[in-house]
């Protein structure tokens, strides 16, 4: 699988934070995408959602997921690190919006 270390899965699923200026378009459309499965899902605290492109530049969703892994490796808290959250800040925003 994916997360077995020196799998064929494990070193072909890279993990990007970084994208051309060519793709601004597809990346407002995968947040919008986003925005609009929290709201449908009516989700709360922290979310992932995973999608596909194909060739053509379409983006199909994979999955909602409503409770995402929280670990140190996981592609959650790797996309909050990258937005220069700490672990810290992201607990207390989850947190805070279960509060509300």
């Amino acid at each position: 699988s994916k997360w077995e270390e020196g799998s064929f899965e494990f070193n072909h699923t890279p993990r990007s934070f970084t994208f051309p200026e060519t793709d601004a378009p597809l990346l407002l459309r995968l947040k919008e995408l986003a925005l609009r499965c929290w709201n449908l899902f009516d989700l709360r605290g922290y979310a992932r959602v995973d999608f596909r492109v194909d060739k053509e530049g379409r983006p199909w969703i994979l999955e909602v997921n409503a409770n995402p892994c929280l670990s140190p490796d996981a592609g959650f808290l790797a996309a909050t690190l990258h937005a220069n959250l700490t672990f810290e800040e992201v607990l207390e925003r989850i947190i805070g919006d279960h509060k509300h």
